[in-house]
């Protein structure tokens, strides 16, 4: 006869194996190293720009409160649907294209794209503090 321990068991690892993923994101990470790596890319490629020294009529990646302000439905960033944030179309676009971004000439490289499109995919979750974004690196700005 068997004993009923081994369904009983095997129903619990389910269980934990499910709430386990429940703390990651479609991109297999999870959201707070989705967030720190979109961080990396938007600190690198985009807060030059964007960030608390922004050019007129653009708009702000300088903490993340101000991100927050530009995610949810019809924003910039619409958490899980990359291909309808205005944010990553821009991104995608070709140095030629009018409106790509970061400006003609300072493409993201495609795994940085895949780093933002993860991180929207994954819901665009943000820290609950808020954060200040700071830019690294060169400068893609024009001088």
């Amino acid at each position: 006869m068997k004993s009923p321990a081994g369904p009983v068991l095997l129903a619990f690892a389910g269980i934990a194996l499910l709430l386990a993923g429940c703390a990651t994101t479609p991109g297999g990470g999870s959201s707070a190293a989705n967030f720190e790596q979109a961080r990396a890319v938007l600190e690198a490629g985009c807060v030059h720009c964007h960030g608390s020294e922004r050019l007129a009529g653009m708009p702000s990646f300088a903490s993340t409160r101000d991100l927050a302000a530009l995610t949810g439905p019809g924003r910039l960033i619409v958490p899980g649907a990359p291909e309808q944030s205005r944010f990553f179309q821009v991104v995608t676009l070709s140095d030629s294209d009018i409106g790509a971004m970061p400006p003609t000439g300072h493409a993201l490289a495609p795994r940085e794209v895949g780093v933002l499109k993860a991180w929207i995919a994954g819901g665009a979750e943000l820290p609950e503090q808020d954060l200040a974004l700071r830019p690294q690196g060169r400068s893609p700005r024009s001088r």
